[in-house]
């Protein structure tokens, strides 16, 4: 019964949306209102106001690691429900109850959860991630390439099982959340940063 309630409550707190919580603190339009309507980081940006970006890539990074962390070395569950609850905080980011389920697309939080889970792989998907952004200058191709590594360098590093499917979940899940990108990278219309 304490396990599922840390679940839920895992839930809860990654349904906090710091972009639209910035973008009221900051008094920026909301950024589900414009750009790729989606209250990321990136999005924000949009917005003009990198600090408000920033503390936005920060907040959705950070629930997801310091949440994990606190599962990890503070309560009494196994290895399992570690991820179980990272599951459910990056699932709470991209279907927040707070926001009709309308959330973001999980790559900040999804690095946070990492980050605490095995930090050497998280830094392995950083570097995929800066390597092709700075390559192409196009965060969503950057994300997807990262997400589709993911799994893969899981899978080369030995991972134990659980975290094997986690990564897998994490990857499908992301990958899915930036079909409108795929759609544009097809047609050449994604917007990058020059």
């Amino acid at each position: 019964m304490i396990n599922f309630i840390c679940i839920i409550l895992a839930y809860f707190i990654g349904s906090i949306s710091f972009g639209i919580l910035l973008s009221k603190i900051f008094k920026i339009q909301d950024p589900r209102s414009f750009g790729s309507k989606n209250p990321g980081a990136t999005n924000v940006m949009r917005s003009g106001k990198k600090l408000a970006a920033l503390l936005t890539l920060l907040g959705d990074m950070l629930k997801g690691t310091i949440v994990v962390l606190i599962a990890k070395f503070y309560l009494n569950i196994n290895y399992d429900q570690v991820l179980l609850i990272a599951a459910a905080v990056f699932l709470g980011h991209l279907f927040p109850v707070y926001h009709q389920f309308r959330g973001g697309k999980g790559v900040a939080t999804a690095l946070g959860v990492l980050l605490a889970i095995d930090i050497h792989v998280a830094i392995l998907v950083l570097i995929i991630w800066l390597v092709i952004f700075l390559v192409s200058r196009i965060s969503s191709l950057s994300a997807i390439t990262a997400a589709l590594c993911l799994p893969l360098m899981a899978f080369f590093m030995n991972v134990d099982q659980s975290f094997l499917w986690l990564s897998l979940f994490l990857s499908v899940l992301l990958i899915y959340r930036h079909k409108e990108n795929i759609k544009n990278l097809i047609e050449k219309k994604e917007s990058n940063f020059k």
